[in-house]
């Protein structure tokens, strides 16, 4: 992604850490010294409602975190595959988790990066990690920011929790990292 500025959507399910993932993308931009806002919303429920993140990258000030139509989007859930392919721009990213997204987008502009990410989780041994796993394989594909830049927010985030939490999580964000596939275009 080579632009000035990147519009990034994060959305799930409350309590699949689409908080979280905003938190570590924002915090690897500010590392990169670049500017960033973000914004997140909550469905009725907190967990098991729907949950979006807004997250904006740019070069230059950012003046609002709305978000109406984004660059790419990391979407956890069916609907919010649903909420958001519509708005994506033309020639956007979207990345699935395809172990809660049973369908591909509809539109034949976007690449899709796919992560089974529940799946990986599951084998890493703990399911909470589905979220970094999404991350590692968003980074990658994208090169929006640095895998060391994603390291360091991870190990910035979870250090004070317990040093456990930042090895698995580094775990998670390597194996989204290689065990995810790109398509480009979207193949229906």
């Amino acid at each position: 992604m080579d632009r000035e500025q990147t519009k990034i959507i994060i959305a799930g399910f409350g309590g699949q850490g689409i908080v979280v993932i905003g938190n570590i993308i924002a915090r690897a931009a500010v590392i990169e010294d670049k500017n960033v806002v973000g914004m997140v919303s909550y469905g009725a429920e907190m967990r098991g409602g729907t949950a979006n993140a807004a997250v904006i990258i740019s070069t230059e000030e950012v003046a609002s975190p709305i978000i109406t139509h984004p660059d790419a989007a990391i979407i956890l859930n069916q609907p919010s595959l649903e909420r958001f392919e519509p708005e994506l721009e033309p020639d956007g990213t979207v990345l699935l988790n395809t172990s809660m997204v049973k369908r591909q987008p509809q539109r034949t502009d976007l690449t899709c990066i796919k992560v089974n990410a529940t799946q990986i989780a599951h084998d890493i041994g703990n399911l909470r990690v589905a979220n970094i796993v999404c991350v590692g394989a968003f980074i990658e594909h994208t090169k929006l920011l640095s895998m060391d830049s994603i390291e360091q927010a991870v190990k910035d985030l979870f250090s004070n929790k317990k040093a456990a939490l930042v090895e698995i999580n580094l775990k998670a964000l390597h194996a989204g990292a290689e065990l995810s596939s790109c398509l480009l275009p979207v193949q229906n």
